[in-house]
């Protein structure tokens, strides 16, 4: 009977570095590490110090539970406030950036001074941390949530507005040429052409942002932004761990539940 033979299966392609392409790899991996040790070593990282205060952190935790729930009728307000600065410097944000995303993509603007000058009011807003701008508009227009609103405002309009004129540079022209072709005007092309594009895309960039306000309305009331940050200072300050605990809990709760919500509501425009 004839013997069949079997093909041996073909060794799978080895995929290796030249040897320079080597050298760099492993070169650049140490300095990347010795990059990381200096700057632990900088930054004063300590495993000891962390274990020597666990015991301190332990009693913090320890007088913050249970949280203080009598509390809770009177940081009602100040959670309102929170997620209206979010909620309002989301909206104004996203208002601004959308001319500014317009002014900044290529695909719109032609004359390059423009879109550079938009560019470089786009780049600034978002080079400026919300942290920084609270702390100008309270300096400015005092205390309260107002400039908690300004600050989210200005720096929303920075990342959205970055991150619109990407889409607007990525997405189709044909259709926006095919309409040129017929006759259509620059205000039609930009209604029924660039909108109609953008706009469930842009909703969703919107509404990631209201998740991300919704954490920093928190941080700003530090700097006296008002809302459950500030109530949360103050608490820390007077050593309240338990109202602290509230009002972290508070927090917690409010952002789950915008996060849920935004979440579903990507994922029916997607």
């Amino acid at each position: 009977m004839p013997r069949t033979m079997t093909a041996a299966p073909p060794e799978r392609a080895r995929f290796a570095f030249p040897r320079s392409g080597r050298f760099l790899f492993w070169g650049g991996m140490a300095v990347l590490a010795l990059l990381l040790v200096q700057a632990a070593r900088e930054t004063q990282v300590s495993p000891a110090n962390l274990l020597s205060g666990a015991g301190r952190i332990v009693d913090i935790v320890r007088r913050a539970c249970p949280p203080d729930w009598h509390q809770l009728p009177r940081e009602w307000k100040p959670a309102r406030e929170t997620f209206n600065i979010a909620l309002v410097g989301t909206a104004l944000g996203a208002l601004l950036a959308c001319p500014l995303a317009l002014l900044s993509s290529r695909t719109i603007v032609r004359h390059a001074p423009v879109r550079m000058a938009a560019r470089c009011v786009v780049g600034l807003l978002r080079a400026v941390p919300d942290l920084v701008w609270a702390l100008i508009f309270v300096t400015a227009v005092g205390l309260g949530p107002f400039p908690g609103v300004l600050s989210l405002t200005l720096h929303t309009a920075g990342m959205l507005g970055r991150l619109g004129a990407e889409m607007i540079e990525d997405m189709d022209v044909m259709p926006m040429e095919a309409m040129e072709l017929a006759g259509a005007n620059r205000l039609q092309i930009f209604a029924h052409g660039v909108v109609p594009m953008l706009a469930p895309s842009m909703f969703g960039l919107v509404l990631y942002r209201f998740d991300e306000n919704l954490r920093s309305s928190l941080v700003l009331g530090f700097v006296g932004a008002g809302g459950l940050g500030f109530q949360l200072y103050t608490a820390i300050s007077l050593f309240q761990y338990r109202t602290a605990s509230l009002l972290l809990l508070m927090t917690l709760v409010m952002v789950i539940a915008v996060e849920g919500l935004s979440s579903v509501m990507r994922r029916h425009l997607s």
